[in-house]
């Protein structure tokens, strides 16, 4: 496991705390329509920890080309109908260029500076000229509202347990989430980023905000600067 991440619960645990299981569970929520409604239709997207495909396999429906990355084979071995590519996003290289390049689950904010810059530098490679990246960020209470819980529609509940300062301006966030026969935990590393030092970040990546795609600035499209 990687330091200052843990997970808990029933199956496979990857090196950031992330069950396998558990993702297989999670809803598909508003993301494919905000993806869907900020790019060409049919565009080829490089799509950077996509998990067990919770948002890929409703892209594949609308039509769009999905290459799948993510550091974990167990998450991989269910994504179905999408190229996919088994390592490190920072260190990915693939030579080739997307029309979006799409960089969700706050990966943005990883508690390392040295890893979200390897992050932002593989989606300014891999965008197209003409093509845009899509970064995920968190809400702008993230840190502080806590601890809060959702009911999620199909029946189990989602806690933000605790946000405590571990140094640096990095915090330590834990996670619970409860179904009627399964818990699962995460506890993870992650950097609050106000939207100067979240555009700032862009900037040394050779990136740029073209517009912000939701009234909470969650969802970003950014292009080459």
């Amino acid at each position: 496991m990687r330091e200052g991440y843990e997970g808990t619960g029933p199956g496979a645990i990857t090196p950031d705390g992330c069950a396998v299981e558990l993702y297989t569970r999670l809803s598909v929520g508003e993301e494919p329509d905000i993806i869907s409604a900020a790019v060409p239709a049919g565009a080829r997207i490089l799509e950077l920890g996509s998990g067990v495909g919770r948002v890929t396999h409703p892209l594949l429906e609308r039509g769009f080309t999905v290459t799948a990355v993510d550091e974990s084979a167990e998450m991989l071995e269910r994504v179905r109908g999408a190229r996919t590519i088994c390592g490190p996003i920072e260190d990915l290289d693939l030579g080739e260029t997307f029309d979006v390049v799409m960089l969700a689950s706050f990966l943005v904010h990883a508690g390392d500076v040295e890893v979200r810059r390897g992050l932002l530098k593989t989606c300014a490679r891999h965008v197209a000229e003409d093509g845009c990246v899509l970064i995920q960020r968190e809400g702008p209470d993230y840190h502080t509202n806590v601890p809060r819980e959702r009911l999620d529609p199909t029946g189990f509940t989602i806690r933000i347990v605790s946000a405590e300062p571990v140094g640096d301006g990095v915090d330590s966030i834990h996670a619970e989430y409860v179904f009627p026969d399964a818990t699962w935990t995460q506890t993870f590393l992650a950097r609050p980023l106000t939207k100067e030092q979240f555009e700032e970040a862009l900037g040394e990546a050779g990136l740029r905000v073209d517009r912000y795609l939701t009234e909470d600035g969650v969802w970003v499209r950014a292009v080459k600067a």
